[in-house]
């Protein structure tokens, strides 16, 4: 062996010296002296306060033979302390371990892939060592380093590259495993360490030649795959990573992902984003998921200027994290998730809109490709939104429906939290649809026991403001939202297109008897949701959807919601129907009058067979049957094919098209229902929800009090000089409780009458009013005040037998009449 020694020299050296010698032969090529090194063992074992000397020798030996390129004497030298190591576990390997380490770092330093093989083999047996106890002074840093730039090797030869960096990867995954093991390991999360492991890892990961895009976890590599696939073998290492992660240092081990993800162009297309993701969602362990979404979040945040397709990879990345996190806990992140991607969703229609108000007057090709790539991210947003709601269980869905519901903006108010005032009138509409269409995925699927869960006060109002303006898509969404609520024994789908059912019973309707909470909450909001209805079939923009949805919503009403009482209701909504049609004050298009007559035929086809009333259904089979002879685009299944005959007029139509305020009362009296309010025609209430409407204005006309009634001739209600006026009828004359029907009449045709007559007529029927006002109160005055007794100024006024004595003239104060 060359620097052998003579005899005598030999003798003179530690015996430790000559047993660290005897294992080397004379001709590497033999290997190791098994012998000499069992011999070596025993004495190491026996006396462990050796061991820091014996690892110092054979570190300095190896290190000549490393500079001599003595590979074979390198090779027998690390085979020696591989056996040291495993052999000795005592306190006082500690010394013996920084010699080893120092070892293999001149093997990793040294420019031979066979040495640096050889190193980090060394080093992974060491990782796998247990020891008794911690070390307080040893740190990982060269080690880190020098793994991580083996993981990207450029050597020229492919199979020598290869080797290398499965040699890298291997030495990355035995740091982590001897440091996450040490009481010292959060050294290992540091910034510093996780900004070389984690790029290292996800480097080699991308050369993986199918990029898993299942739904379900990846699938786990094989042994044979970990060690002859460098992906394979990276993205195990990934796993194991992330499943020792804590919640203290799981920003550290994720935040590289997307330094590593924005630094290669890799969010579009994304593809390995989102398979890194759904790495990362299913190795952490399931109560950090929130801080992954968090992250993401942030992260999208600080990308929201970049280009769309960006951020709608950063988007479907957040999407395949929540599709996982949200079977379990999520945490305190369900409000920032939702806050954060509306906020996104304004930023990109602003985007939108900014671009197409730069393109206006020129001529800009990349305007039209921009637009469609931001409503790529809206619609990665909208998604996003309605697979987290749908998700979530009941109580925070309610939750997320009502602060999606306060984001809305309508035109007029200013209670929607969501800043749409650089969005334009344009802007705001797309707005108004995107968080709409939102709402519709939140709310699909969600099964409330009682409808006052599904749809309470704060949350009804604001949803049915929308279905007031003129934009059909908008009142489309609205009602399909109400179908989501409504719908609670999934019928909706048998009811799907306007049509003549013959027989309801084929359609296997599931009902259950109408709740006493259901039944409250219609004798509460039931007109609100008739007003709606019946306002939306008065809309000129309507499209055969829009009459689709609206027989849809009444049907529903009347399976979840319809007692006795509601059923009237529901009758007199569609005869108030049939006479928009019919009377058409509004100036409706032919095809919208014949089609709200189709819609109050199917409709009125479907009540009758649900109520079962047989008089009720020969009444309304026997109109069915005569449209269809007579004007079949009365019938749904004909005015809304695509080329359907109009008439051009309804006036000259006989009775019997039409459905019969009297034959229906008969028929459903004779069945035990209470038929008086049928005689009551129904007009909406009046609400401050006109304001939000910007069709032409109703509101002013609404503050005025002036009662002038069509017709009315004042002077026919004068009442005779001998008729006795009481304190009571005077109370009943100023008591507004009682007037409910009369009233909403009254008050219809006041409006009716200031949007329609002339002016001149109104200022002449004022006056005439004023008049008769004077006289009526002057003739009250002349009835009840007696000239005064004395000169004291007080009077005298009779009610009943009773006489009172009041306040003097001048302080006498009389009610508004």
């Amino acid at each position: 062996m060359p620097g052998r020694l003579c005899c005598c020299c030999a003798a003179l050296r530690p015996r430790y010296k000559r047993l660290v010698d005897n294992i080397f032969p004379e001709d590497p090529k033999d290997g190791l002296v098994k012998a000499d090194m069992e011999k070596l063992t025993f004495y190491a074992v026996s006396a462990p306060e050796k061991l820091d000397r014996i690892g110092s020798y054979l570190a300095d030996r190896l290190s000549r033979d490393v500079v001599r390129h003595r590979s074979g004497y390198v090779l027998i030298a690390m085979e020696a302390l591989d056996q040291l190591l495993m052999a000795c576990h005592s306190q006082s390997i500690k010394p013996f371990v920084e010699s080893f380490l120092h070892m293999v770092a001149k093997l990793l330093e040294s420019g031979e892939p066979k040495l640096q093989v050889l190193g980090t083999n060394s080093f992974v047996k060491f990782a796998n060592i247990e020891e008794d106890t911690p070390s307080y002074h040893r740190r990982y840093d060269f080690f880190v380093s020098r793994f991580s730039a083996m993981c990207h090797s450029c050597h020229s030869d492919p199979e020598i590259r290869r080797e290398i960096r499965i040699a890298g990867i291997r030495g990355i995954q035995g740091v982590v495993r001897k440091t996450v093991n040490d009481e010292l390991r959060a050294t290992i999360w540091e910034p510093q360490h996780m900004d070389k492991i984690v790029p290292s890892l996800l480097f080699n990961m991308q050369k993986t030649e199918d990029v898993d895009s299942r739904i379900g976890p990846p699938s786990s590599p094989s042994e044979g795959d970990k060690e002859e696939n460098p992906a394979v073998l990276a993205e195990n290492c990934f796993r194991e990573l992330l499943g020792r992660a804590t919640y203290g240092n799981m920003s550290n081990a994720v935040r590289p992902v997307f330094a590593h993800l924005d630094n290669h162009n890799l969010w579009d297309p994304n593809e390995f984003a989102v398979h890194c993701f759904k790495i990362i969602m299913y190795s952490i362990q399931a109560q950090y998921s929130h801080h992954v979404i968090q992250e993401t979040l942030g992260h999208l945040d600080a990308r929201k200027k970049d280009s769309p397709r960006v951020r709608a990879g950063i988007i479907q990345v957040l999407l395949e994290a929540v599709a996982i996190a949200a079977k379990g806990s999520i945490g305190p992140t369900v409000l920032e998730v939702f806050n954060t991607l509306l906020k996104h969703l304004r930023l990109s229609v602003e985007f939108e809109a900014g671009e197409r108000r730069g393109s206006v007057g020129s001529v800009n090709i990349s305007t039209s490709t921009k637009d469609n790539d931001e409503k790529i991210v809206q619609n990665a947003i909208i998604q996003t939104i309605g697979f987290f709601g749908s998700n979530l269980p009941d109580y925070q869905r309610s939750e997320i429906m009502m602060f999606i519901m306060g984001k809305v903006p309508v035109f007029g108010t200013t209670t929607h939290t969501l800043d749409t005032s650089q969005l334009g009138d344009l802007g705001t509409r797309r707005i108004q649809i995107m968080l709409l269409r939102s709402l519709l995925m939140v709310t699909s699927g969600y099964k409330a026991k009682t409808i006052v869960t599904a749809l309470p006060a704060p949350f009804l109002d604001p949803l049915l403001s929308p279905s007031l303006m003129e934009d059909y898509e908008l009142r489309q969404l609205v009602l399909e939202i109400l179908h989501n609520l409504i719908d609670r024994h999934d019928n909706r789908a048998k009811l799907r297109g306007i049509r003549i059912i013959p027989d309801v019973g084929d359609l296997k309707i599931k009902r259950e008897k109408i709740s006493r909470q259901d039944a409250s909450f219609m004798k509460k909001n039931g007109q609100l949701l008739y007003r709606h209805i019946y306002l939306g079939c008065k809309e000129e923009d309507n499209v055969q959807k829009n009459f689709e949805l609206l027989y849809t919503s009444l049907a529903l009403i009347t399976i979840e919601l319809a007692n006795e009482e509601v059923v009237i209701d529901l009758i007199r909504v569609a005869i108030a129907l049939q006479d928009i049609a019919i009377i058409n004050e509004d100036n409706l298009p032919m095809f919208h009058r014949c089609a709200v007559m189709a819609l109050v035929g199917a409709y009125l086809n479907f009540l009758s067979q649900m109520i079962a009333v047989p008089a009720f259904c020969q009444h309304v089979s026997k109109v069915i049957e005569t449209r269809t002879m007579e004007a079949p685009y009365f019938l749904p299944e004909h005015i809304f094919r695509d080329k359907c005959m109009l008439p051009k007029s309804l006036e000259k139509h006989e009775k019997n098209l039409y459905f019969l305020t009297n034959k229906i009362a008969e028929s459903l009296g004779g069945s035990g229902y209470s038929v008086e309010r049928l005689t009551v025609p129904y007009v909406p209430q009046v609400t401050d929800e006109d304001r939000l409407s910007r069709r032409k204005s109703i509101v002013d006309t609404v503050s005025i009090q002036v009662d002038i009634l069509p017709g009315n001739n004042p002077v026919a209600d004068v009442v005779t000089a001998t008729e006795e006026i009481t304190f009571e009828a005077l109370k009943k004359a100023i008591d507004t409780n009682g007037m409910e029907e009369q009233e909403k009449e009254k008050r219809r045709l006041v409006i009716e009458k200031f949007q329609k007559a002339p002016f001149e007529e109104i200022a002449a029927q004022c006056e005439s009013k004023a008049n008769f006002l004077h006289d009526r109160l002057a003739q009250i005055l002349e009835l009840t005040i007696r000239p005064p007794p004395s000169p004291s100024g007080t009077l005298t006024f009779t009610s009943g037998n009773t006489q009172y004595q009041s306040v003097p003239v001048y302080e006498m104060k009389f009610p508004d009449l």
